[in-house]
């Protein structure tokens, strides 16, 4: 989903280049760009990525560091936040789905140090219009288990009130005005022949 060196994979929402910066191996958010969508479309899939957040500022609130997330399908939140010694809100820190389960533990390390996170996403189900199976996700976060195969709860998105009968979607990167670093980018599709 990323090669280093350019984000011809990805694009915002309109269909625009994505205006994220491109580092060596990285790319970064760029504030008030907006949200990037990967231009492949997912459902179910295991991805992992590496994460770098941008310096701290003494006096920033306890969601204005590193703040971001990666979407599934565009619906489905887990959260991106430097929560090394921060006291943020439980179902808002890092590896959260946000806004619905905690993690089951405060993995984040230190800053300057490496942190990686792995998803395994399976997707709602639906039979004639029915659904027989909510989504369902599980988070390692820098090695450790952080969410174990929960079932969310509908979207986590206000952006996305209202749930798509679409089995693939793209993935989506937040831009939520803080410098977050992202790297190493891959998806794999689960069941897919």
């Amino acid at each position: 989903m990323f090669d280093g060196k350019d984000l011809s994979t990805w694009a915002h929402k309109d269909g625009t280049a994505a205006k994220w910066k491109v580092g060596s191996g990285y790319f970064e958010t760029v504030p008030k760009t907006g949200y990037i969508y990967s231009k492949k479309a997912f459902g179910d899939l295991s991805a992992a990525c590496g994460i770098c957040y941008g310096p701290r500022l003494r006096l920033e609130r306890v969601q204005d560091r590193g703040n971001s997330g990666v979407f599934l399908m565009g619906l489905y939140e887990i959260q991106v936040l430097d929560s090394y010694n921060n006291r943020t809100y439980a179902d808002g820190s890092a590896a959260a789905v946000y806004g619905q389960y905690p993690p089951l533990v405060n993995a984040s390390r230190a800053p300057g140090s490496g942190r990686r996170m792995t998803l395994f996403f399976m997707r709602r189900s639906l039979v004639m219009g029915k659904l027989v199976k909510k989504a369902r996700v599980t988070v390692i976060h820098n090695g450790v288990l952080v969410q174990d195969n929960v079932e969310i709860q509908g979207t986590t998105s206000p952006r996305s009130r209202n749930i798509t009968r679409a089995e693939k979607l793209p993935l989506a990167l937040q831009d939520h005005n803080h410098p977050v670093r992202y790297r190493n980018i891959w998806v794999r599709e689960l069941g897919a022949e």
